[in-house]
């Protein structure tokens, strides 16, 4: 999205790890105070305007004349809506610095409508509309929209003038009468622009016809059939050069809408033709291109950075890393949305894990990528504060929202950490499988939504891995200690945590054995309890042990150290046990790394069942009544809580 001057100050912290890439700054700066006043003028809406959640909004039709070189609007919308409960009137988010001259409804003037404080427009239909029944009305409206969101903006480029618009995320309610609530996408949107016959209109969608009503106009009209949020509706208008090409494999259209200047610019469309490579990746990684009966392409626009539009990305510059993050949000922002504010980082963080894919496969060698990465977990845990997820009480903190820190670099850094664990092909799928889903394809999605795809597509439950790294704060600081004895080799890893928001993090810790004769060995250390022994073959005299050998995981301040005072008898005695405990339906065992019987006895002592433990598998209780239980396996007891 837009909010790229975030990264932008990603990048200056971490430049130094790879000072060959400055020139993706450039175009990444500037946007923070434009969103703060975006956000904070309709803080009091939030995710939700109660008003507009009686009916869904399934089509508009804007009809309006604009010119770059005057700063208005006038024209109509024409929106079409079904009610979900009987509705006596209809509310839309519109800024009341438009006036709204006359409102019709089945070919008659309604003259019961008000425009509200509260930047909404009400309007009273004669007769109660009943649910489930499609109806429609047409908005006549004029005036010059609210500055105060910066959202409808004219300027110069090259001495010409140019109209851009960019809502996110309360802005469209500035220049169109429309809902902006997360919870409602318009399933067909359709733009009749017309304007001096000189200019050019880049939006949504597929380009219907561009026609000529007088000898000075130009009527252009796009549209868009899939469901897109009003934040995502965007035009822009100026003496584009229009570049007409195709992207993909099978191909379909790739439009560009650019400055005179920028198509003189031979870097600019160089990076401009790059997108077909990065295309091709993301679809490998991502999935297919979700907009392809309509387009994808850019145009150009004055407000610096870029916008995820919805098949038409906006741009301020033209920096490879920028159309990455741009072309990523298509599958995630805009295919699938955040459905709200809190879980921003389904957009964002996303978005910044497709730089990740671009520096990885495209763009960085190894060691560049290894050093981009390490500037990204310096940068993270440059604080313990904060989690992923938005709490509500920071919504009224634009800053808090669009938190370069969190809401972006955590947020990718939590992606890569899922890949660390499912393993890439599982991941990538999982991804797939994510955007994919009937109930999610084209819709808001939660956090929950996420992790209920996951278990869906992986069989493994993340609500915990969520809990740590998502709604959590802060990150794990490792105390390793090892030593070989003849072909095996002991560990032992404590944790400590750097916010008390978290009480351990649950992960699979990547170690790299070095032999002394440059052997080398990869080993996954399940870590699951605090200060957790673990048994590992190693065929080889060890030279080193290295931890988080490709910044797998999110830590920080962690130590290797090989520690002789190690043995088997201490393994075996301290790493024994049950987990979680109390609990509910699933018991795991840890400490014994082979089949193995076990019992389940009562507290009085009665046989309640029995079975064998395979490594790895969960052991189910979900039959037992709730109380204490002594399991035992290979002649140890332990005492355990079914809840």
């Amino acid at each position: 999205m837009r909010k790229l001057y975030l990264l932008g100050i990603l990048f200056l912290i971490t430049q130094h790890f790879y000072a060959q890439k400055q020139d993706l700054n450039t175009d990444m700066k500037g946007l923070r105070e434009k969103e703060k006043k975006s956000f904070t003028q309709k803080m009091n809406i939030g995710n939700v305007n109660a008003n507009t959640l009686n009916y869904d909004l399934q089509y508009q039709r804007m009809d309006v004349t604009l010119n770059p070189s005057v700063y208005n609007i006038s024209g109509s919308v024409t929106s079409h809506f079904k009610p979900n409960q009987n509705m006596g009137s209809i509310y839309f988010d519109l800024s009341n610095t438009l006036t709204v001259s006359q409102v019709k409804y089945h070919g008659t003037n309604i003259t019961s409508f008000q425009q509200l404080p509260s930047k909404e427009l009400k309007i009273d239909f004669p007769a109660s509309i009943p649910a489930n029944t499609l109806d429609s009305l047409t908005i006549y409206y004029s005036g010059a929209p609210s500055t105060a969101n910066d959202a409808f903006k004219t300027a110069l480029q090259s001495g010409t003038p140019v109209l851009s618009t960019l809502n996110e995320p309360y802005g469209a309610q500035d220049w169109f009468p429309t809902k902006q609530s997360l919870n409602d996408k318009i399933e067909r949107f359709d733009f009749k622009i017309t304007t001096p016959q000189n200019y050019s209109v880049a939006a949504n969608g597929k380009l219907m016809s561009e026609t000529f009503p007088t000898g000075t106009t130009k009527l252009t009209f796009w549209r868009t059939m899939y469901p897109t949020p009003a934040y995502l509706i965007a035009l822009s208008i100026t003496n584009f050069v229009k570049l007409t090409d195709t992207i993909g494999n099978p191909p379909f259209p790739f439009v560009n809408y650019v400055y005179p200047s920028t198509n003189a610019d031979a870097t600019s469309m160089s990076n401009i033709q790059w997108t077909k490579q990065v295309m091709n990746t993301f679809e490998t990684y991502f999935g297919e291109y979700p907009f392809r009966n309509e387009k994808y392409g850019h145009m150009e626009f004055m407000y610096g950075g870029g916008m995820e539009h919805q098949t038409m990305s906006s741009m301020g510059g033209w920096s490879k890393i920028l159309i990455a993050h741009e072309l990523t949000h298509q599958w995630f922002g805009d295919k699938v949305t955040c459905g709200a504010w809190n879980d921003i980082w389904l957009n964002e963080g996303f978005a910044t894990f497709g730089e990740h894919v671009a520096n990885e496969k495209l763009l960085m060698p190894n060691v560049d990528f290894m050093n981009y990465l390490l500037g990204q977990i310096n940068y993270i845990t440059s604080s313990t504060s904060g989690s992923v997820y938005v709490p509500d009480s920071g919504l009224s903190n634009i800053n808090r929202i669009f938190d370069s820190r969190l809401t972006y670099a955590k947020g990718g850094y939590v992606l890569r950490m899922l890949k660390w664990i499912l393993g890439d092909a599982v991941f990538y799928q999982a991804l797939k499988d994510y955007h994919a889903r009937p109930a999610l394809a084209y819709n808001y999605v939660r956090t929950s939504d996420f992790n209920a795809s996951l278990l869906q597509s992986t069989g493994k439950d993340f609500t915990e891995f969520f809990n740590d790294w998502v709604t959590g704060e802060g990150y794990p600081t490792y105390a390793i200690k090892w030593q070989q004895s003849g072909n095996q080799t002991l560990f032992k890893v404590s944790q400590t945590q750097s916010s008390p928001t978290v009480s351990f993090f649950e992960m699979p810790l990547p170690i790299k054995v070095t032999g002394t004769a440059g052997q080398t060995a990869y080993l996954v250390l399940n870590n699951t309890s605090n200060n957790q022994y673990f048994q590992e073959s190693v065929s080889f005299p060890i030279a080193s042990v290295q931890f988080n050998y490709e910044y797998q995981i999110l830590e920080k301040n962690s130590t290797v150290t090989q520690d002789n005072t190690l043995s088997v008898s201490s393994v075996e005695k301290e790493n024994f046990g049950l987990y979680p405990n109390p609990a509910k339906n699933e018991l795991y065992l840890k400490g014994i790394n082979r089949s193995a019987d076990f019992t389940i006895h009562a507290l009085d002592g009665k046989l309640v069942t029995k079975g064998t433990y395979q490594p790895g598998k969960a052991i189910g209780i979900s039959e037992l009544v709730p109380g204490g239980y002594i399991f035992t396996v290979d002649e140890k007891n332990i005492k355990f809580i079914k809840h």
